[in-house]
């Protein structure tokens, strides 16, 4: 199971399209830079696409 929960993200993104793209191109962006915008010990999850859903749950990454 994912942590932050997908439904709690919903209320910051209006779509879930949108949710999924973002995600899928942060999870992308970690994957081949291996840059992360918090300290590598303080995610949950060790996983560029879990740590993406943290990105975007700590308000790290804003949605235009």
């Amino acid at each position: 199971m994912l942590y932050p929960s997908v439904d709690k993200i919903l209320n910051q993104i209006d779509s879930k399209y949108k949710l999924v793209h973002v995600i899928a191109t942060r999870a992308k962006q970690i994957q081949e830079t291996g840059w992360l915008q918090m300290k590598e010990n303080e995610y949950k999850n060790k996983k560029e696409l879990g740590r993406a859903l943290e990105e975007i749950d700590a308000g790290l990454i804003k949605i235009k």
